[in-house]
């Protein structure tokens, strides 16, 4: 053990991944002058997101930039990008992930190829409380070359992701049967149909279950697949019905690209270029006389849809908790993001509204000065944006830099999605989706959805 390691105000603040929030807790850090050591599990900065370097962003540069980060790329010659222009996830990596890594403020103290495996505090295990806040934190880490080793920090912020941990097939949370055994065949996220995997998709019939913007993504890319590729069939499955929900807001989102995507996509499946299925909930799979088969439940009972040669699951992912079972942690009981966004953010509740300003309080733990941001902060709710992330690192970095006026003066105003939880205004408690754009003469983005389908409105508002 280390000498020095009880001499926590020498001790580095430890920042686990090195993805946007992850690079910019660093940034603030570092502006700040408090040292910081950033580890990342994959072979560069950005793993992630180079994982789904072909999908083009439905926020701008302008909204994709941490305003440190950007202060210390500016100060060395950067410039941002056309700031309204929507940058795939190559463009982020290669224009501002990569760039911001190389800073000299930022570029010693990122060490990729470190895995994580373990947090705990130096000499004593989870039920010791005595001292606790005193005692430096200890990380296990896998190195490339097969070690293991032992760093110490003064805190630790927690901003690893979700995307490595990807939800099963199964509508139980679970693996569906033989779902392991045809591995080969399953594809979990966004796979890049029309670049490095386009052979195993061409020409082929295609299933891809979930119904988020992942989904969403990869459907319209299969469909472009099918332009050159007419043989390509496609069928899409979804655990719910109403697509309103997953069309999301159309025209009343506040982000454009967003909005666009589903509208996109509904016309489509009108056309009859996708086969949609809803209300599926697959529990097995099952080899046909030429091909894979889901098996699942509907209102009617049991189903097994039509043979396909391939499926993507694109259904969420959720967080890795074992490298904290030693940490005190504070979860939402089912999203297992931080407590105190589980109410917010609960997608049993709802899918409209905005997620109020929150930062250092909210993501903090009963572990004294362990801290949860990011994605990962949000558990397997899947709304997460990145402007949220970057004030939560913001906020963070000036609680740890004992600037606590600054952590609390938190400020976030993310852009309507205009969905509702509900078919209809009528069945939702007052108006739903957040107040209407500016722009609109609506009470609220239900009315404004209800008015572009031609209806007189959402009923809660005056009249069209």
């Amino acid at each position: 053990m280390r000498t020095d390691m009880n001499a926590m105000d020498t001790l580095p603040v430890a920042v686990i991944g090195a993805g946007p929030i992850g690079l910019a807790a660093a940034a603030h850090l570092a502006e700040r002058g408090v040292a910081v050591k950033v580890y990342e599990a994959g072979p560069s900065v950005g793993a992630n997101i180079r994982d789904w370097g072909h999908v083009r962003v439905f926020t701008t540069w302008e909204h994709n930039v941490d305003t440190a980060s950007r202060r210390l790329l500016e100060s060395h010659g950067w410039k941002l990008p056309q700031a309204d222009a929507l940058p795939t996830g190559d463009e982020l990596y290669r224009h501002y992930l990569q760039p911001l890594s190389q800073v000299p403020e930022l570029a010693g103290h990122i060490e990729t190829g470190a895995r994580i495996t373990a947090i705990s505090r130096a000499g004593i295990d989870k039920v010791t409380s005595r001292g606790r806040a005193d005692v430096p934190f200890e990380l296990r880490i896998a190195q490339q070359n097969g070690k293991t080793r032992l760093d110490y920090a003064r805190a630790v912020i927690d901003a690893s992701g979700t995307w490595q941990n990807a939800n099963p097939l199964g509508a139980s949370g679970l693996p569906v049967l033989r779902e392991t055994e045809h591995a080969a065949r399953i594809a979990y996220g966004m796979p890049d149909v029309l670049g490095a995997k386009r052979a195993d998709y061409a020409d082929k019939r295609i299933a891809v279950v979930g119904g988020g913007y992942s989904a969403i993504n990869v459907l319209l890319d299969l469909l472009r697949l099918a332009e050159s590729a007419p043989k390509t069939q496609i069928m899409w499955v979804v655990r719910g019905t109403n697509m309103n929900r997953i069309y999301g807001g159309g025209s009343a989102d506040q982000l454009e690209a967003r909005g666009a995507l589903g509208t996109r996509l509904s016309q489509f499946v009108a056309q009859g270029r996708i086969q949609l299925v809803t209300g599926f909930s697959t529990t097995a799979l099952k080899e046909g006389a030429g091909g894979l088969q889901l098996v699942g439940m509907t209102e009617g009972g049991e189903r097994s849809l039509p043979e396909i040669d391939r499926i993507v699951v694109a259904t969420g992912q959720r967080p890795d908790l074992e490298m904290t079972r030693e940490l005190r942690l504070e979860l939402d009981p089912w999203l297992e993001g931080v407590k105190a966004l589980g109410p917010l953010i609960d997608p049993n509740l709802h899918s409209c509204g905005s997620v109020p300003p929150h930062g250092h309080r909210e993501t903090s733990h009963p572990e004294p000065g362990f801290y949860t941001i990011g994605v990962k902060s949000y558990g397997r709710a899947p709304t997460f944006l990145l402007l949220t992330g970057y004030e939560q690192a913001r906020s963070v970095a000036a609680a740890i830099a004992g600037d606590l006026v600054a952590a609390d003066n938190v400020q976030l105003t993310l852009p309507e999605t205009g969905i509702c939880s509900t078919d209809s205004a009528a069945n939702a408690a007052g108006c739903c989706g957040g107040p209407a754009p500016a722009e609109s003469n609506s009470c609220c983005v239900s009315d404004v959805v209800a008015k572009n389908a031609g209806k007189e409105g959402c009923g809660c508002g005056a009249a069209a």
